[in-house]
């Protein structure tokens, strides 16, 4: 084992091995297979198991458990939430403490390092990382290039960190307008621009050295439940599937996307029946790998969602489900006990189960194959950061430049009539007194900036503070982003003022208001989304985006 494990180290650590994905039927491909295959025999059915295992932990420094699953058990990956991000640069030295256990393990073998940072929205990583306009944003520009840079300059911003996984693009269609977790978080709900845009992202990702991972597969947009807390239904059958949701992925799968995470959604109406997807054969093989002809690896979304452990019966069973239904990544957002259920009643049914047992060394070789595709040559992420250039990372006046410029592209203006005249542009003279209403200190920032004498009342207030605040004005400019501003919207139709509404995030709850005067719609709350709404509304810019839903 000790020959083996002194093999490993030289494969990963040495620069004498040069890998690469580049030429998918040349010999490079070929001998990465190959060499997979190899230390993926080589290894015990425990090392084998621990590559399935992703972990979350709590808390901005490692625990010491999630160190004993690094170094004892030696697992193959670790995800990194919203709770272990506050400080960016401690961050970084967490990442490379948790390689380098991992490294100096008798394997040797790197850790895939995952995060969700799909841009606008969603942005597990927070710190000194670009607040961005997002998918809805892209996809009212319409410009693959959009796509693309986004996900270079994310991926740039994570590979300092050492973070060499996303999960992104989330390529879920927007077609439930009641989704509220999906909401912004997609293109739009066009199957073949998603896909479109969705390679584009996943190319600059994988420009910045980041393994991209389309997401929640077969496609979350069409129910508006949660899956983090019930099991959704989905009362679709896989001819629409096919036709729609999938598209995406079929698209994705021809360029060579390399991950994809399955979503805890249930399709009743197909031969999956109330089987999550995440634990569907008929999904993961029969579709995904059999007639999309997907070749990556498959995660799991979090397997402590309750959707999954609730139809498995408990989250060892779950586990288990999922990697027999074609799961290559078991994910967990929490790091369980050493000798918790869910290790030993795999690492049992390995022993007892030469299927089962079959599976996971499959998975193993898959993983092993990502990581020696990705995770070797001069475009990998660093296994540990370099803390002294990790300022100028996050200060890249391209960057800045760019999500400006994009937060522009994308603004949409959803109506501009008031009296049978253009209410825009709506320069200070003709708005005369303002007030802005809303729950973002970048709106009231931008706001201030554009109208520099306008009234601010931050809500949440009652309706009849509004209500007062707004008789004192003659323009009304009101951020919207969800169901609570939409039912304090409403109280101000009676007034009779000029009401403008800036639109955050989804521009769905506009739809409830059709009397206002004008709407601008941006797509996130980045304060580069609100100046660049200010400018639309002002007229200094124009506002060339298009809504990317019907």
């Amino acid at each position: 084992m000790r020959i083996f494990g002194a093999l490993l180290v030289f494969i990963f650590v040495s620069p004498l091995f040069p890998l690469s994905f580049a030429d998918p039927a040349g010999t490079e491909k070929d001998s990465v297979e190959e060499l997979a295959a190899a230390l993926a025999g080589a290894m015990s059915d425990e090392e084998a198991l621990a590559q399935t295992f992703m972990l979350g932990w709590v808390g901005a420094e490692p625990s010491p458990l999630i160190m004993e699953w690094i170094r004892g058990r030696k697992i193959g990956g670790v995800k990194i939430f919203g709770w272990n991000t506050g400080n960016t640069r401690l961050l970084a030295g967490t990442v490379g403490k948790l390689q380098e256990s991992s490294l100096s393990s008798p394997l040797g073998i790197p850790l895939l390092v995952a995060t969700d940072q799909e841009g606008g929205l969603v942005r597990h990583v927070k710190g000194a990382t670009s607040e961005t306009p997002g998918n809805m944003a892209i996809g009212a520009s319409g410009y693959p290039r959009d796509a693309y840079l986004s996900g270079y300059y994310i991926g740039k911003e994570l590979a300092a960190l050492g973070i060499n996984m996303n999960f992104a693009p989330a390529v879920d269609l927007y077609t439930n307008r009641d989704s509220v977790l999906i909401g912004p978080r997609a293109f739009g709900n066009d199957p073949v621009k998603t896909g479109i845009l969705g390679a584009a992202f996943m190319k600059g990702q994988q420009a910045a050295g980041i393994i991209p991972t389309a997401k929640h597969y077969p496609g979350h947009g069409g129910t508006d439940l949660d899956s983090h807390g019930v099991l959704p239904r989905i009362d679709l059958g896989i001819d629409v599937l096919w036709e729609r949701e999938l598209v995406p992925y079929r698209i994705l799968a021809r360029e060579g996307l390399p991950a994809v995470m399955s979503g805890h959604l249930a399709f009743p109406q197909t031969p999956s029946a109330s089987l999550p997807a995440s634990l569907s054969p008929y999904f993961l093989g029969d579709i995904l790998r059999g007639r999309i002809g997907y070749k990556g690896i498959v995660i799991t979304d979090d397997l402590m969602m309750n959707g999954a452990v609730t139809h498995a019966g408990s989250l060892s069973r779950a586990a288990k489900q999922a990697l027999l239904a074609g799961n290559d990544i078991i994910l967990f957002s929490q790091t369980p006990g050493l000798f918790d259920p869910v290790w030993t009643y795999l690492a049992r049914s390995m022993n007892e189960e030469p299927l089962f047992r079959e599976r996971v060394r499959d998975a193993a070789r898959r993983i092993i194959a990502v990581k020696l595709a990705f995770l070797r040559g001069p475009a990998a992420v660093p296994y540990v950061p370099d803390l002294a250039e990790l300022d100028g990372a996050f200060s890249n006046p391209d960057a800045e430049a760019f999500f400006l410029d994009l937060a522009v592209r994308s603004v949409t203006v959803l109506k501009d009539r008031a009296k049978g005249e253009s209410v825009f542009p709506l320069t200070p003279e003709k708005a005369g007194r303002v007030l802005l209403a809303g729950q973002y200190g970048d709106f009231f920032r931008a706001g201030k900036a554009a109208y520099p004498d306008a009234v601010s009342l931050r809500y949440p207030v009652s309706q009849a503070e509004l209500v007062s605040y707004g008789k004192n004005a003659d323009t009304i400019i009101f951020c919207l982003s969800g169901e609570a501003g939409q039912r304090l919207l409403g109280s101000l139709e009676p007034l009779k003022k000029t009401v403008i509404v800036l639109s955050a995030l989804s521009p769905v709850y506009l739809e409830s208001a059709p009397w206002v005067d004008g709407a601008v719609a941006v797509y996130s709350y980045a304060p580069g989304s609100f100046a660049a709404g200010f400018s639309a509304i002002l007229g200094r810019v124009p506002a060339a985006g298009k809504l990317p839903y019907e």
